[in-house]
């Protein structure tokens, strides 16, 4: 087995090719060899959060783990799925976060609105695992939500294999079991948003969370009962959750020498991006970067991009820029908000996207 920093959410995909004797790939995680492959992921669910609320979850909590997972940074969605899809980290496939700068024009890009008119195979070339899988001759496809086909995020994540449109827990049960048995080999993905949903609007420690995980984990249940009993089920998740407290919150807004030469201020409340004016050189980014750490002091670990190569991997200068000039990594119950540029955040219980235990661990489990 790797050791910890070694076994991350890109080596879910190549794990599984391995294991179905794809060649040219590493079963990094230890994957059992099988013919059949269906990937899980369910989005919000860390390790932790499911280790504190197993008895939530009798199912997940009974499966094979492989242990000391994490996803990268930032631990949000569009970055991790981009990881999972690609097998690269983010310093490569350059979807850097929630909302990120666009170098070429300044403006500021929400990765899952997409509402910048840019092209998303532009914005993320580079090819799916899942589409090696499809060359070798693997049974290679997407079971997702109807909404979510043909969207920029699809594009960026899980291009290039057939998608299966659904509309319901029940209708993704049987054509998950339909895509499985259509071929001898098979690697089939699938995604559910409830839980993550249900933590952001009350809390991973609300009642309302625990009762999505539990009508999650009857839902992977039934799907591991009707599967051919030569089918491995993989659950994962993109990231974990925690829940900020409502009062007192910190709102960049009321502290102005903050924002003194950032000209656009992006990522989420866990994790910032901090640009300055382009061309304005790395001078200008170590004095914001020095103000926000006297501002913030052990609340947060704030770095210049030079200096964050443990969290992204190396930075391909093509998509080097889209991260901040400055990172603001959130640490305790702390987050920066912006009440002006993201008043829906302030709104919200629970959060991802920074370094800590319960945000980046995520469960691989076998079934």
């Amino acid at each position: 087995m790797h050791p910890v920093q070694d076994r991350r959410i890109e080596h879910v995909w190549t794990s599984v090719g391995a294991a179905l004797g794809v060649p040219g790939l590493e079963n990094r995680l230890g994957l059992p060899d099988a013919p059949r492959w269906v990937v899980a992921l369910v989005d919000g669910l860390g390790e932790l959060n499911l280790r504190e609320n197993a008895i939530e979850a009798p199912f997940l909590s009974s499966l094979t783990a492989v242990p000391d997972v994490r996803c990268g940074l930032p631990s949000t969605t569009v970055t991790s799925l981009t990881s999972l899809g690609t097998g690269l980290r983010p310093g490569r496939h350059g979807v850097a976060g929630y909302t990120v700068r666009v170098p070429e024009t300044g403006e500021r890009l929400n990765s899952i609105a997409w509402d910048l008119p840019l092209d998303p195979l532009a914005w993320q070339p580079h090819a799916m695992v899942l589409e090696q899988l499809a060359a070798a001759g693997v049974g290679a496809a997407a079971v997702n939500e109807s909404r979510f086909a043909g969207s920029a995020l699809t594009l960026c994540t899980q291009r290039g294999v057939p998608y299966h449109g659904v509309s319901s827990s029940w209708e993704r049960l049987d054509v998950l079991v339909d895509v499985v048995e259509s071929s001898d080999r098979s690697a089939v993905y699938a995604y559910e948003s409830r839980l993550d949903h249900a933590g952001h609007a009350y809390g991973c420690q609300s009642e309302e969370w625990r009762e999505m995980l539990r009508t999650v984990d009857t839902e992977l249940r039934q799907i591991r009962e009707d599967l051919p009993a030569d089918t491995r089920l993989l659950v994962t998740a993109d990231h974990g959750m925690l829940d900020l407290p409502m009062d007192d919150r910190f709102d960049v807004d009321q502290h102005p020498r903050l924002l003194d030469d950032v000209e656009l201020l992006a990522g989420e409340a866990r994790f910032r991006h901090l640009y300055t004016a382009q061309g304005s050189g790395t001078g200008t980014a170590a004095a914001v970067a020095d103000r926000w750490r006297t501002e913030c002091g052990d609340r947060a670990d704030v770095r210049l991009r030079a200096e964050c190569e443990d969290w992204f991997g190396p930075l391909d200068p093509a998509v080097a820029d889209r991260f901040g000039d400055v990172i603001v990594a959130a640490q305790g119950d702390f987050a920066a908000f912006s009440s002006r540029e993201f008043a829906r955040e302030m709104l919200m219980t629970g959060f991802h996207g920074s370094t800590s235990e319960v945000e980046t661990r995520i469960p691989v489990l076998i079934a």
